[in-house]
C-alpha cells in the first residue's frame, strides 16, 4: 500500500474513532466465535495465505536492492534480468495470493453476514406482534443491514488486518535492522509525526461526518414519510409544498457544505501525510548514501531500505486503529445480539397436539389477559427513547368465558378500546393468556403447532394488509400450491372477477403499497379472497367493513358470505347487517362480557346492547342477509 492508500485508510479509521475503553468480554467473543466456527478452515487459510502475502510484501524491495547492487557492481546482465525476473514473479505471487486472500476474506465475511441475518431475521420472525408494535421498523432494519455488516468486519478486516499487519511489520523491522539498524532508527524518529495529522484532523473529520449523517437521515426520514402513499396524500391535503421544499434544499446544501469542507480536509490530510513520508524517504537517502559513500553501506541496500520504509505506513496505521476496529466491530455484535437475546413470548410446545377434521370450535374459559410489559417484548434502542415506557402489564380482559359452537357466527361489540380485538387476538395466539384458557376444536392453542393453528384460523381485518406485489402474489402468499383453477374460484367467490378483469395485466398486476392501487372495497375483497384460498376452519373479521361506503360494503358483504359459509366465525363489527346475522352477540365493556344474547333477545331486553343499537346502528338498512 503506498502512502496515498495508507493516508486514506488512516482517514477513514480517524472518522470511526470512538473513545471507548470497555473491556472485552471473554463471554462475548466466545459467542462471537459461534458465528466463525462454521468457517474456521476457511479463517485458517485465510492466515495462511495473509502470512505468504506479508512475506512476498517484504521480499520484492529486498530484490529491488540487490538489482541496484549488480547494476552497480558490474554483474553478468543475465543476474540483472534474472533478478528482474524474479521481482515479477513475485510481484505476480503477490497479486495472485491478494486475489486469493480478498476472496477468502469476501467469503467469510458474506457467509458471517448470511448466518448472522437470516439468524435475526428467524429470531424476529417469532416475537409477538407486541414487539412490532412498539418497534421502529428501520432501526430493525437496521440492524439486519448496517449492525450486521459491521460486525462481520470482525471476520473479513479486523482479525485479518491484524495478522496481516502484524506480520508485515515484525518482518520489515527485522530485515531493516538487519540492513542497518542506525538507518532504521533515525527513520523510525519520524513515525510518531505519520499519526499527528490523524489525531489533529480525525476530529473535525468525524465531527464533519456525524453532521452530515445526521442531515441525510433527516432527509431519508422525510423522504420516507412523504413518499408513501398516506404521506403524500397528507402532504397534498395539508402540506406546505414550498416550505417542504425549502427545507429539504437546506439540509440538502448543508450536506453539499459539508462535503466540500470534509473533501479539503481529506486532501490537507493526504498532502501532510505525503509531506512526512518524503521527509521519511529524504532521512533514508539522504543518511543512507552517507553511509554508502563511506562503504559502510551498499547503494542496492540504501534502495530497499527506502521501498520497506514505505511498506511500513500501512501496517501501522492499521495496527494502530486496531483497537477502534475491534471495539467497532463489538459495538455491532453487541447490537445484534441485542435483538437475539430477547425472548419469543410465544413458543410452539415440545409435543403438539393434532386437531380433529371437520369444523372446529372456539371456547374461552375464564380467560385474563394483560399485554406483556415493554421490556418483555421491546429494547429501548428500537424505539429511539433513552428508557422505555414503564407502563404495561395491567389487565384488560377479566374472565371471559364464551364458546362458539362449530359452524356458528359469534359477534363481539362494544366501546371502542373495550377489548374485542383483544379477545379476536387471542385465538390465533398472537398473545398468550395469563389465566385461563382459549381452545379450539377442544384444544388448548397452547398446545398446538403454530403452523396447524395458521392452517385452521384466518383473520381479515380492517385494514387488510397487501403487498407491494401482484394480486396472484397476494394470494398464492395464503398458499404458494394453489392452481390456477382454485385462483380463479376465489377471485369469482369475493365478487373480484370483474375488478381483474379490467386489470391491465390480470392476475399479475403489481397492485402498489399496502395495495393503494385498489379502492377499499377492492383491497378488502382481495383480503377476503386471500382467506378463502387458504381455507381456514375458523375465521375472524375485525371490523372487516368498518370503513367502507354502502355500495363497497354490498360487495364486501357478498364476499363475506361466502367466507363464513359453514365456518365457525368470530365477528367484530359495527355494521347491523353482519351483528343481525350473529348465531350469539357478545357485548365487551372494559374488559368483560356485560350482556350476551341474540340480536332481538338483546334488543328487547333494553341493556347496553339496545343502547348501541340505538346510537351506532339505528341509520343502517333495517333488511341485511340473515
Amino acid at each position: 500500500m503506498d502512502v496515498h492508500s495508507a493516508a486514506r485508510s488512516a482517514v477513514y479509521r480517524s472518522m470511526q474513532t470512538r473513545q471507548d475503553k470497555r473491556p472485552i468480554s471473554r463471554a462475548l467473543l466466545r459467542r462471537i466465535w459461534g458465528f466463525g466456527r462454521p468457517h474456521r478452515r476457511e479463517l485458517a487459510f485465510f492466515f495462511v495465505v495473509s502470512i505468504i502475502t506479508a512475506v512476498l510484501a517484504v521480499a520484492s524491495p529486498l530484490v529491488a536492492g540487490q538489482v541496484v547492487d549488480a547494476i552497480t557492481a558490474g554483474d553478468p546482465s543475465s543476474r540483472v534480468v534474472g533478478l528482474a525476473v524474479l521481482i515479477a514473479v513475485i510481484a505476480l505471487g503477490e497479486a495472485a495470493f491478494g486475489m486469493l486472500q480478498r476472496w477468502l476474506s469476501a467469503r467469510i465475511g458474506e457467509g458471517v453476514i448470511l448466518d448472522l441475518r437470516t439468524a435475526v431475521h428467524d429470531h424476529v420472525q417469532r416475537m409477538p406482534v407486541a414487539f412490532f408494535t412498539r418497534t421502529r421498523t428501520g432501526a430493525l432494519v437496521s440492524r439486519l443491514n448496517n449492525d450486521v455488516i459491521g460486525a462481520q468486519r470482525a471476520f473479513s478486516t479486523t482479525l485479518s488486518g491484524l495478522i496481516g499487519n502484524l506480520v508485515t511489520l515484525v518482518l520489515t523491522l527485522i530485515v531493516m535492522i538487519s540492513i542497518s539498524w542506525l538507518v532504521t532508527v533515525v527513520a523510525l524518529i519520524l513515525v510518531p509525526l505519520f499519526w499527528l495529522p490523524a489525531r489533529l484532523m480525525g476530529s473535525r473529520l468525524a465531527a464533519a461526518s456525524r453532521e452530515a449523517a445526521e442531515h441525510n437521515a433527516a432527509m431519508s426520514t422525510q423522504m420516507t414519510e412523504r413518499f408513501s402513499a398516506p404521506g403524500a396524500t397528507l402532504v397534498k391535503l395539508f402540506g406546505r409544498p414550498d416550505e417542504e421544499s425549502q427545507e429539504f434544499a437546506r439540509r440538502a446544501g448543508r450536506v453539499r457544505d459539508i462535503g466540500v469542507r470534509s473533501a479539503m480536509i481529506q486532501q490537507t490530510f493526504v498532502t501532510s501525510l505525503t509531506f512526512i513520508s518524503a521527509l521519511a524517504l529524504a532521512v533514508v537517502y539522504g543518511l543512507g548514501g552517507v553511509l554508502a559513500l563511506g562503504g559502510s553501506l551498499q547503494a542496492g541496500a540504501v534502495v530497499s531500505l527506502a521501498l520497506l520504509l514505505t511498506r511500513l505506513y500501512a501496517p501501522l496505521t492499521g495496527l494502530a486503529s486496531a483497537r477502534v476496529d475491534v471495539m467497532s466491530a463489538l459495538v455491532s455484535f453487541e447490537r445484534v445480539f441485542e435483538i437475539l437475546d430477547l425472548v419469543p413470548l410465544i413458543t410452539d410446545p415440545a409435543s403438539p397436539v393434532p386437531l380433529s377434521d371437520g369444523p372446529l370450535s372456539v371456547r374461552f374459559e375464564q380467560v385474563r389477559f394483560a399485554y406483556p410489559a415493554p421490556d418483555k417484548v421491546s429494547l429501548a434502542s428500537l424505539e429511539d427513547v433513552m428508557t422505555l415506557d414503564a407502563r404495561g402489564g395491567e389487565e384488560v380482559l377479566h374472565d371471559i368465558s364464551f364458546e362458539a359452537a362449530p359452524g356458528q357466527m359469534l359477534a363481539l361489540v362494544g366501546s371502542s378500546g373495550a377489548g374485542k380485538s383483544t379477545i379476536a387476538s387471542l385465538v390465533p395466539r398472537l398473545y398468550d393468556v395469563d389465566s385461563g384458557s382459549v381452545s379450539i376444536g377442544g384444544v388448548d392453542v397452547r398446545s398446538l403447532s403454530a403452523a396447524s393453528l395458521r392452517a385452521a384460523t384466518g383473520t381479515v381485518t380492517q385494514d387488510g394488509h397487501l403487498f407491494h406485489d401482484s394480486i396472484r402474489a397476494n394470494l398464492l402468499y395464503a398458499r404458494p400450491d394453489a392452481t390456477e383453477t382454485e385462483l380463479a374460484e376465489v377471485i369469482e367467490r369475493a365478487r373480484l372477477g370483474e375488478v381483474v378483469a379490467a386489470m391491465p395485466d390480470g392476475l399479475d398486476t403489481v397492485i402498489g403499497e399496502r395495495g393503494y392501487r385498489l379502492s377499499g372495497g377492492e383491497r378488502q375483497r382481495l383480503a377476503i379472497a386471500r382467506l378463502l384460498l387458504a381455507g381456514p376452519r375458523v375465521v375472524i373479521l375485525d371490523e372487516a367493513t368498518a370503513s367502507l361506503d354502502a355500495t363497497s360494503e354490498a360487495a364486501v358483504q357478498a364476499a363475506l358470505a361466502e367466507a363464513l359459509a359453514r365456518r365457525t366465525s368470530i365477528v367484530i363489527a359495527h355494521r347491523l347487517s353482519t351483528i343481525r346475522a350473529a348465531d350469539q352477540i357478545l357485548v365487551i365493556e372494559a374488559g368483560r362480557i356485560v350482556e350476551r344474547g341474540t340480536h332481538e333477545s338483546l334488543l328487547a331486553s333494553g341493556g347496553r346492547y339496545a343502547e348501541l343499537y340505538r346510537t351506532q346502528f339505528a341509520e343502517q338498512p333495517s333488511t341485511a342477509p340473515s
